[in-house]
């Protein structure tokens, strides 16, 4: 496995909270303000960008890593920067595995406040973001799945495995 890539700056200045009647919409078109779909639980959000290798490199790890937090009191989600459609193609049979949010704007994923994807975010029930990780670093990824799981006291994932990819910088959010 590759060295760690240097950690990012901490979270107080990646963004604190995102606004409440922002809209997410689902792969299958439903749109709801962000404060409905955290009305019982966190998101535990992977955002990817299906144009970009990056984002296909880690697809694999984001799925497992979110399979670990099924049964937690946290609504596990993966966040894409295109169409339903897009995704759908991007995803594959995972489209069906997880609820997916498209955000072919990226005004979701600018409120988030992350500068990279592809990136594991953490947002409380009142729209709070309590961590996030940027790229593909695995001590920054094993973070945000410790506070995950510290909040919704459940076990945290592994993280890296053997399969997962060498750590990588990630490419801007904004495409």
């Amino acid at each position: 496995m590759g060295r760690d890539l240097p950690c990012a700056l901490p979270l107080s200045f990646v963004a604190s909270n995102v606004a409440l009647d922002i809209t997410l919409t689902t792969i299958g078109g439903e749109s709801r303000p962000l404060g409905e779909w955290v009305t019982t639980f966190h998101l535990a959000s992977v955002v990817l960008d299906p144009y970009t290798n990056e984002s296909s490199w880690v697809l694999g790890t984001a799925a497992r890593v979110l399979e670990a937090f099924r049964g937690a009191a946290v609504r596990v989600n993966l966040i894409l920067t295109c169409t339903g459609d897009e995704a759908t193609q991007f995803l594959g049979p995972l489209a069906d595995r997880f609820l997916v949010f498209c955000d072919p704007d990226r005004t979701f994923v600018r409120s988030l406040g992350v500068a990279t994807l592809p990136a594991f975010v953490f947002v409380q029930a009142d729209g709070a973001v309590l961590a996030a990780a940027e790229g593909w670093n695995p001590g920054e990824w094993r973070a945000v799945a410790k506070t995950i799981a510290d909040t919704t006291a459940w076990l945290p994932p592994t993280i890296p495995v053997a399969a997962d990819p060498s750590p990588f910088h990630g490419t801007p959010v904004a495409g």
